[in-house]
């Protein structure tokens, strides 16, 4: 379980007007990759495994960490069987790291994928 530190808003500055800053909770992060990854794979619970595969949830199966100006993203997929597990991993990969960096700002340094 997240802890309260891991849920806290952090403040991007962005180029914008001096003084001014943008601040995204982790929260808003995880749905734009949970979003993005469930493009092209499912997502399972972190750390684990769904078994029914009926949670709805677009942040389940992704764990994120916010800087001041990077982020990096775990995720846990699922990859339906004839997929390629690599292909589907790699594609689910890129479009998080686009999707973060488009609509943030955001330097994502990196996205981990998980294969459950």
């Amino acid at each position: 379980m997240a802890s309260k530190k891991d849920n806290l808003p952090q403040t991007v500055e962005n180029d914008m007007e001096p003084g001014s800053s943008i601040t995204y909770a982790n929260e808003v992060v995880a749905i734009i990759a949970g979003v993005a990854a469930g493009e092209v794979a499912s997502m399972c619970p972190v750390g684990g495994i769904d078994i029914l595969g009926r949670n709805k949830n677009v942040t389940k199966g992704v764990k994120v960490e916010i800087g001041t100006e990077e982020a990096s993203v775990d995720l846990y997929i699922n990859v339906e069987y004839g997929t390629p597990i690599q292909k589907a991993a790699q594609d689910a990969q890129e479009n998080v790291r686009k999707a973060i960096e488009e609509m943030t700002g955001l330097h994502v340094v990196r996205v981990d994928g998980h294969v459950q």
